[in-house]
């Protein structure tokens, strides 16, 4: 166990749109540490998403896109006995912001346009649907701890 709780690093807003969380997603899009990279790669996938639904800001549909591929809850192995049983636990309000913004940039990766902006804005517009890897993930997690909600009385 710790000694005493992680300090928690204060992240600045991004220039264009003053938002923290807009930087964090840039800091999980960023490979090598290469930030000016990952921020022209978020930037010009807001404007395709602009550019592309036209009723909507770009920021807002990346805003609903990240809110409805939001775990509420996850699956966590717990060893009891002989046997590993799936317990399925609500997750952390800060954990779940991660989760959805990893499951994004990750299945944004996977996916087979041009450019990774290109990638990035479609993935953020299927999320936006209900629609994509990204939810289909969020979708297996719930379903997964749903199945398993028998074991719910070993959580830890």
């Amino acid at each position: 166990m710790r000694r005493r709780k992680a300090k928690k690093i204060q992240i600045l807003p991004d220039p264009r749109f003053k938002d923290e969380t807009v930087t964090k997603f840039v800091n999980n899009i960023m490979l090598d540490g290469k930030k000016n990279v990952a921020f022209k790669i978020f930037y010009d996938a807001i404007d395709i998403v602009n550019d592309k639904v036209e009723d909507q800001d770009g920021i807002d549909v990346w805003r609903k896109a990240i809110e409805n591929i939001t775990p509420s809850v996850e699956v966590r192995s717990r060893r009891v006995g002989g046997a590993t049983f799936q317990i399925p636990t609500p997750v952390r309000e800060g954990r779940k912001e991660s989760l959805a913004m990893k499951w994004l940039i990750t299945y944004s990766r996977k996916r087979n346009e041009k450019t990774m902006a290109q990638r990035l804005a479609n993935e953020i517009i299927a999320a936006s649907k209900e629609e994509g890897a990204a939810f289909k993930k969020k979708e297996d997690t719930l379903r997964m701890a749903e199945a398993n909600k028998a074991f719910s009385h070993f959580r830890f």
